[in-house]
């Protein structure tokens, strides 16, 4: 498994800086869910998303001989998807007043984002264009 992360980051860092930085934004993002888990439901959902969604994505990775591919977004379509469609839902009760709903404003904005570069990305590998 260490080597396996090994990779996955050797990988990582050969992309441009801009991807690099997304993925850290995503990383850090996505993690700070924890900071709210006693108090919102939601968060407690987002932090099971997360942990989905890397799981997959890892996955995905290992699946595919350790290369990452247009289709190692797939990862987060699985964990993601649901966890918005869920806030969407419950976008009501959800308020700009308190710390935790600014953070899950955020979330959703950052993954609904990452989600759109990785439906992106699906087509455009089932469709044959590039890796």
């Amino acid at each position: 498994m260490i080597e396996l992360m090994q990779n996955f980051m050797a990988q990582l860092t050969q992309m441009p800086l801009w991807i690099q930085i997304w993925v850290g934004w995503l990383t850090i993002i996505n993690s700070f869910s924890i900071v709210f888990i006693f108090t919102r439901a939601e968060t407690r959902w987002a932090l099971v998303a997360w942990i989905v969604a890397a799981s997959s994505v890892t996955a995905i990775f290992a699946l595919q001989g350790q290369e990452m591919t247009r289709l190692s977004g797939l990862g987060h379509i699985i964990g993601w998807t649901p966890l918005l469609v869920y806030l969407w839902r419950r976008r009501g009760e959800i308020y700009l007043t308190h710390l935790s709903g600014i953070y899950l404003h955020l979330l959703f904005l950052t993954n609904f984002i990452s989600l759109t570069m990785d439906y992106t990305d699906l087509v455009r590998f089932f469709l044959g264009h590039g890796y």
